[in-house]
């Protein structure tokens, strides 16, 4: 028998040192027999009761911590999804708010006149407008049939309306109201720069000031796009035609509607439609889709280099070989060979300077082949404003052998360079799937004020 406190045992036998006597034990007084233990009824009732009781609270315990989950876990769901809404309220709103009425369009252009007419490019024309207030507009219209369709005209307005920096042009408002697509932008009055930089008697009245000006002026601009405003874009059609010069040859970055949104942290994306303008994309977005700002940063070199010599880059022409060359191989070699005024326009060589070599090195710096050998936009505002920066020495430019163009441009009969139809549809305004266009026509609206 156990007992809290003792513990009391009885044998018949002895447990102790058997040398000892013991007496015989005196017969035990007759007890009553102690019933054994025995656990109530009610007592089983109550252990089950607790059992139920303990095991039900763990359960509702349980179930308390999942339901709480996943609320937690909606709610936070809920708030992203807020999130975006409110963000594409926000983008909706803004839109709204620069949406213009047709009618005011249509009397602002005169019926859309060819008087009022701009220009023609491959997603339509640009017609000069003035609305109620005396303020002068350039509305481009999209053509029915044009390659730019809804979501690369909500991108330009969505992207413009959130962009804003004086060398980037100013969108005003837009239209859509049935079939007609319109932009409405800040009347730019000198046109764009292939206007001036190719026309043999305009470009005269360019000196070198002036283009050094346009040359920083492009520089800022797109600085702006890729690192100094809160979102981070891609133009992805850069040249001479999409640049715009207000009153004072300031110059305008114009035509978004190609231009590629990226992440903060993104630095490179790949696509299987190649949009843009033979002679301006880099060779690994021809090649293999890959664009990144490197992309831009080539287009931005070909530019310099077209404003200070003058020429197309597409613009053949036969040197002492006999072959033909396109205007960076023959940059690049007149470069090796210490000719440097083979390069320059002529109408520059009374104001013939160092800066103008220093461009020249920075143009061929930014078309190289090589991705990382190209500057970022940010190292060439640098390189343009600062003498003392070092400048790295450039290697052979991409393209820079013709028979990569010859091969694949041949000349249309109006005098136009298309895609040969050996490897494209033939294209001649827009692009569908893989087409590209060449400096004359391009994918985007060339004549943009």
């Amino acid at each position: 028998m156990l007992w809290p406190s003792c513990q009391l045992r009885y044998e018949t036998n002895r447990f102790f040192d058997p040398t000892i006597a013991l007496p015989s034990p005196s017969p035990p007084p007759a007890t009553a027999a102690v019933p054994p233990a025995s656990t109530s009824p009610g007592e089983k009732k109550s252990s089950k009761k607790w059992i139920v009781v303990v095991a039900s609270t763990i359960l509702a315990v349980l179930l308390i911590g999942i339901i709480v989950f996943f609320l937690i876990v909606k709610r936070r769901k809920r708030r992203f999804s807020r999130k975006l809404h409110d963000k594409e309220d926000d983008d909706i709103i803004m839109v709204e708010s620069l949406q213009f009425n047709l009618d005011v369009i249509v009397e602002a252009t005169e019926n859309f006149s060819d008087s009022k007419k701009l220009g023609q490019g491959g997603f339509g024309s640009v017609y000069l407008g003035k609305l109620p207030n005396g303020q002068e507009i350039a509305v481009k219209r999209l053509s029915r049939n044009s390659g730019q369709g809804q979501i690369e005209f909500k991108n330009e307005v969505v992207l413009l309306a959130k962009l804003q920096h004086r060398n980037l042009v100013r969108l005003l408002g837009f239209c859509l109201e049935g079939e007609e697509r319109l932009l409405v932008y800040e009347f730019v009055p000198n046109s764009s720069l292939d206007q001036f930089i190719f026309d043999p008697i305009k470009r005269a009245h360019l000196n070198w000031d002036t283009r050094y000006k346009i040359i920083t002026g492009i520089a800022r601009g797109l600085m702006y796009l890729h690192e100094d405003s809160r979102l981070r874009i891609i133009h992805r059609d850069l040249k001479a035609s999409n640049i715009l010069l207000d009153a004072d040859l300031n110059p305008k970055v114009s035509d978004f509607g190609m231009a590629r949104l990226f992440e903060l942290d993104q630095t490179q994306a790949d696509t299987n439609r190649i949009v843009g303008t033979y002679g301006y994309m880099a060779p690994e977005y021809v090649l293999h889709g890959h664009f990144s700002m490197k992309s831009d940063v080539f287009s931005f070199g070909v530019l310099v280099l077209e404003i200070v010599s003058g020429r197309k880059n597409l613009d053949f022409r036969s040197h002492s070989g006999g072959d033909p060359e396109i205007l960076i191989s023959h940059i690049w070699r007149s470069w090796q060979e210490g000719k440097i005024r083979d390069i320059v326009d002529p109408s520059l060589t009374s104001s013939y300077s160092v800066d103008i070599v220093r461009c020249i090195h920075i143009g061929l710096l930014c078309v190289q082949e090589n991705v990382a050998s190209r500057p970022t936009m940010a190292s060439v505002i640098v390189m343009l404003n600062s003498h003392s920066a070092t400048l790295s020495v450039p290697t052979q430019p991409a393209f820079s052998m013709s028979n990569l163009y010859t091969s694949d441009i041949s000349t249309s009969v109006d005098g136009n360079s298309t895609v040969s139809q050996s490897n494209h549809s033939g294209n001649k305004g827009g692009i569908v799937g893989d087409a590209h266009s060449v400096n004359e026509v391009s994918i985007t609206e060339p004549y943009p004020r």
